[in-house]
């Protein structure tokens, strides 16, 4: 077997601004990473792609909500599970179609993913993942008795609700992924942060009301495959120290224990760099063999891998 990635891909990735919403807007994105992905598959990679979903659970929430006169709500693991099937089928295509063009004898296919979590996790003690519509104060206060949910006021924006945001402990379809990165297809797998599961009384699965952090998620992914890179695919094209201020730095490479002491001392956010610093973290700790983590934008993945652009992170 090549050299496995584990490309993680966001979900704002495939909506490229506030008019490039549609479901057509979406796949032409797709195809734009597809092309990247198929050029690292030319150069003798096996590629695994994870992906967020956080904007296309937002739309399925708003439709359910819209829709609420005359059909079930949809719960939270249900729309997890779609938008894992729709963008699956988005990357099967796009890659189906590049393969096809550049004679790549390959196939891509998706994994609808359950990754397992603690029921006894403190994130469930205090719920702090925003989903879904904004609203009024008198909307959220009819929902927080009526539907119990947990509502928060958002930077004046409004009100939204809230929910846990557990850290993965396993991925439950490991192996069949493992299987089909060995039999040489490209997977597509734990979108989103996978479904969250956990187990109950009788050792059976029953879908969580929670959002998983998809680079987390995609970190224990890379290290339970053991795989060689596990590459973060973002909005900027290098991470930086200072981000956004006059003594901005942008870094080619940090050593595990510069990433840990970066982290620590502020640098990266809770809501952008912080987590993905983390989940680079993670993976190389959680690895036994030489490995690299590597944080760029889509259209540098390539560049990247060649060592041209891109932030690396190695023990």
């Amino acid at each position: 077997m090549s050299n496995v990635a584990v490309i993680a891909v966001g979900g704002n990735s495939l909506i490229l601004d506030e008019k490039h919403k549609t479901i057509p807007d979406q796949y032409a994105a797709t195809v734009e990473t597809s092309k990247h992905v198929a050029g690292m598959i030319e150069k003798g990679w096996d590629v695994v792609l994870t992906h967020g979903n956080g904007p296309q659970v937002g739309f399925i929430l708003r439709r359910s909500e819209l829709a609420l006169h005359e059909l079930h709500p949809v719960p939270l693991d249900y729309c997890g599970a779609d938008t894992q099937g729709a963008i699956g089928y988005m990357f099967q295509r796009a890659l189906h179609n590049e393969f096809q063009k550049r004679g790549i004898h390959k196939q891509a296919a998706t994994i609808v993913t359950q990754v397992l979590v603690d029921k006894h996790d403190p994130a469930f003690q205090n719920p702090s993942k925003p989903i879904g519509s904004f609203m009024n104060a008198e909307q959220a206060a009819r929902k927080r008795n009526e539907e119990n949910w947990q509502m928060v006021e958002d930077a004046g924006r409004g009100w939204r609700r809230v929910v846990p945001s557990p850290l993965p402990k396993a991925i439950v379809e490991r192996d069949a992924i493992h299987e089909l990165i060995h039999a040489g297809f490209v997977v597509i797998c734990s979108g989103g942060g996978g479904i969250p599961v956990a187990e109950n009384e009788n050792g059976e699965l029953v879908g969580i009301e929670a959002v998983i952090d998809k680079d987390f998620a995609g970190s224990l992914l890379a290290q339970s495959i053991h795989a060689d890179m596990f590459l973060i695919s973002t909005a900027v094209e290098k991470v930086a120290l200072n981000f956004n201020k006059p003594n901005q730095q942008w870094l080619d490479h940090m050593t595990l224990d510069e990433a840990k002491k970066y982290l620590a001392e502020g640098h990266f956010h809770k809501g952008s760099m912080g987590p993905k610093i983390q989940a680079a973290i993670w993976f190389l700790e959680g690895s036994d063999k030489s490995v690299e983590a590597l944080i760029t934008n889509p259209e540098n993945l390539e560049r990247a891998l060649n060592g041209e652009t891109g932030t690396r992170i190695s023990k």
